[in-house]
């Protein structure tokens, strides 16, 4: 089993940068890897990325790229997101997960979820 506790949501104005934490822990965490999603008011879930623990890459969603990276730090085992030019619309929960390794990500555990709000 594994737990995810994310942290770092907040209040921020456009342009803005933020750095949300996810601290992962579990016996079988290597078996893993962890990434993000977002949910917007009235809005599906949108997946951001994901990090494979195994090498440190990332897989990160178009919608996102330039902006947000993914980053580990592996003595802690806690998945970073960093957010930079925030906009209006990146307004929402965020909510890592954890994901049996393969080539699909596909979520096995959840966090509670962080809010970010960016205003205008």
């Amino acid at each position: 089993q594994v737990q995810l506790v994310e942290s770092g949501g907040q209040l921020v104005q456009t342009g803005d940068s933020l750095r949300l934490s996810c601290d992962a822990s579990g016996r079988t965490l290597r078996s893993y890897d962890i990434g993000w999603y977002r949910q917007a008011p009235g809005k599906e879930r949108e997946f951001v990325g994901y990090l494979r623990w195994s090498g440190g890459s990332t897989i990160q969603a178009n919608s996102v790229k330039g902006r947000f990276t993914i980053s580990r730090d592996s003595a802690k085992t806690t998945v970073y997101l960093q957010m930079n030019s925030l906009k209006p619309e990146d307004t929402g929960i965020y909510t890592c997960a954890a994901s049996l390794k393969a080539t699909v990500f596909r979520p096995s555990y959840w966090g509670q979820g962080t809010q970010v709000t960016v205003s205008s």
